[in-house]
Order: structure tokens, then C-alpha cells, then sequence
């Protein structure tokens, strides 16, 4: 299949998600914008608390065709974790959104649940350990399984952008800031 016939595919299939509002593919100028901004996000999460290592953008940025597309409530997202805490090379808290694996949680001692986010406290270093190295919050890359099985398609990589490039990716889509909707980006190679 020609490599325009692929990315047109992809952008079909990707529309075709539940929740899934609108597509934008990324010329060379918004991926050197994105990757800009990312850098910049990296040191300002948990309100200074902590780094960022968004290694999802990182992957999708490794592609040869990266697709942005926004999402409504409807949306349903990729399977995690799609957050996980880092400190000291061990992890520390994930998002859970099983509501029966979330009610494990917080009925073990060693866990703190707050809304979907639990922490592992026999992982957390003491306050005196903690001025040492910050937290990271990783974003690790994702599935995208109706991307992944189209033809011509390999090495597909799913990944949930920083606010600022979330804000970047709406203004060149002329889009306005909106309560509920998303972003995502998905790159993958052409074989």
C-alpha cells in the first residue's frame, strides 16, 4: 500500500474510535514544537514535586508519521498504567482504573488510594530520603490496537501529551480549550 494510502487508513480507523472528535497529522515544524515543549514540561509536574519522563512522546517521536487526534468523554483510554510514580530506579504509585482492583487497594495497609491513583507506602522513602531525588512521573507509551492491525502499518505507539503540547496541538487544529476533551499522539512506521 502507498505510504499516503497508510497514513489516509490510519486517520480513518483512528476516527472510527469511540470518542475520537478530530485528526490532525504533524508536519515537521509542530513535531519540533511538540518535542520543545515536552522538554520544558519535564520539569514542572506534582507542582514542582517532581520531574517528568514522558517516554510515550519520546517513542512516538521515534516513528516515521505521527498522528494527533482529540477525545470527548466517550473516549476510552488505552489500558495501563498510564501514570506510574518512580523514585530511586523502584515504582511508588500507578493509575488503576479497575474498580475492583482499586477496592484491593485500599483495603491493604500498604496502599494509599487517592481517586485512581494508589501508592505502594512501603516503597516511599522517608521524608529525610525524599529531598534526594525527586519523584518522576512516567508516562510509559501505549497500545493502539485499531491503528497497530492496519495494513502497512508496524511499530505503532500510543501516548498522552504534556499540557502545554495538549494546548499547542488544539491551536494549530483551531480548537479552544474545553472541559472533557483530550489529546493523544500516535506515531508508527510504514513497511
Amino acid at each position: 500500500m502507498e505510504c499516503k494510502n497508510v497514513i489516509q487508513d490510519v486517520v480513518c480507523r483512528i476516527k472510527a474510535i469511540k470518542g475520537v472528535e478530530d485528526t490532525y497529522i504533524l508536519s515537521e515544524e509542530d513535531k519540533e514544537k511538540i518535542i520543545e515543549l515536552e522538554k520544558k514540561a519535564e520539569g514542572a509536574v506534582l507542582m514542582g514535586l517532581g520531574v517528568g519522563d514522558n517516554q510515550g512522546i519520546k517513542e512516538v517521536f521515534k516513528r516515521q508519521a505521527i498522528i494527533a487526534f482529540t477525545t470527548n468523554m466517550d473516549y476510552v483510554w488505552p489500558e495501563g498504567p498510564n501514570v506510574v510514580l518512580m523514585q530511586y530506579g523502584e515504582k511508588i504509585g500507578e493509575d488503576v482504573y479497575d474498580p475492583e482492583k482499586l477496592e484491593e487497594c485500599e483495603k491493604c495497609n500498604d496502599m494509599l488510594v487517592m481517586g485512581n491513583l494508589v501508592i505502594y507506602k512501603s516503597s516511599v522513602p522517608k521524608p529525610k530520603e525524599a529531598k534526594k531525588e525527586p519523584i518522576t512521573v512516567v508516562l510509559p507509551p501505549q497500545k493502539c490496537q485499531e491503528v497497530e492491525c492496519a495494513e502497512g502499518v508496524t511499530n505503532t505507539v500510543l501516548a498522552s501529551p504534556s499540557a502545554p503540547s495538549d494546548e499547542y496541538i488544539r491551536s494549530v487544529m483551531g480548537l479552544k480549550p474545553a472541559v472533557g476533551l483530550g489529546t493523544f499522539i500516535v506515531g508508527f512506521d510504514i513497511c
